[in-house]
């Protein structure tokens, strides 16, 4: 009965694209218009180019599956799909921040007037213990598979907000890219390195300028190396990560507003399922030195931004 509803024909199909694909369009035009501004600067210019494109042509091509066979598996296929190009968005946002100057010195300057220190220099420093280590990559690795576990409840069990979800989670995304496009902040895995490690535990910052704009030097993930979690967050590092997106935390941001939605369906199971890792996340951001504690509160205050605004986006009733 569930598959049979699940790819049963809707009798009043949306004729349009979703709100979060024109989302998607408006990204691929603000940073378009942004490429060509800075085309001399750039490295690949070209080739993003081409990638808008063809990201843009994969949303229309998926909305046009829809319009052949509109059932309720072709739009969660519609939301998947933005879900799924994330992962190559990401790394086009060091593409473009690349071109102004890096401000890890500011932030990190920040942080030691706030705390008196570098949490992400001491923290895994305090606590290396195996255990707590593997905890840290576990919670930092749940971040997709969060994503997933509630857009999926909404679709099965409460698909009357399946398009709202999936609206306050996909937009929430390209509203922390475009901040990151012009914010260059790498974070402390890779400010650290290159800034070196005796300055920063003795408060001394100094601003690398252009430094990331032909580099990518990173410090080794910290932690307990023989770890299954610890592997995954390297082996992730290597496929994607770029000296870019530091704040404010989008993990925490994007898990705030997970959390958010968990408690907007009602469900309490579900809710105090993601809860604990929102908790974790804040932690293993800074413990992996992915963030400073800034970028982590910062992701918070986003986050909750975010959803308040987005979720009273209008739904067109089907």
């Amino acid at each position: 009965m569930v598959i049979k509803k699940i790819f049963e024909i809707e009798k009043k199909p949306q004729k349009g694209l979703m709100i979060f694909e024109w989302v998607v369009m408006g990204y691929a035009l603000v940073t378009l218009l942004f490429i060509f501004f800075t085309y001399t600067k750039s490295v690949h210019p070209e080739a993003m180019i081409f990638a808008r494109v063809r990201l843009v042509a994969l949303t229309l091509a998926m909305w046009l599956v829809y319009r052949f066979l509109p059932c309720r598996f072709t739009k969660l296929a519609r939301v998947a799909l933005q879900l799924i190009l994330l992962a190559e968005w990401y790394p086009d946002t060091y593409e473009l921040n690349r071109v102004l100057p890096n401000l890890d010195h500011v932030f990190a300057s920040a942080e030691q007037s706030l705390m008196g220190f570098q949490p992400a220099l001491v923290f895994h420093q305090a606590m290396p213990w195996p255990w707590f280590s593997e905890l840290m990559d576990m919670s930092y690795v749940s971040y997709y598979p969060l994503m997933a576990l509630v857009i999926l409840f909404y679709f099965f069990y409460r698909y009357n907000d399946f398009e709202k979800a999936s609206v306050v989670l996909v937009s929430s995304f390209f509203i922390y890219y475009l901040i990151f496009d012009f914010i260059p902040v790498t974070g402390p895995q890779f400010y650290y390195k290159v800034a070196g490690l005796d300055n920063i535990a003795h408060g001394i910052f100094p601003n690398v300028h252009d430094y990331f704009y032909s580099h990518q030097d990173v410090l080794v993930s910290p932690g307990w190396k023989d770890g299954f979690f610890y592997d995954l967050v390297t082996d992730a590092h290597k496929a994607g990560e770029r000296p870019t997106a530091a704040f404010p935390s989008s993990h925490v941001g994007v898990t705030m507003i997970v959390a958010l939605l968990a408690w907007h369906s009602k469900n309490r199971k579900l809710f105090f399922t993601v809860l604990p890792f929102l908790i974790l996340m804040c932690f293993s951001t800074v413990y992996i030195q992915a963030h400073y504690a800034i970028d982590v509160f910062a992701g918070l205050i986003t986050g909750i931004i975010m959803y308040a605004a987005l979720i009273r986006v209008k739904i067109k009733a089907k």
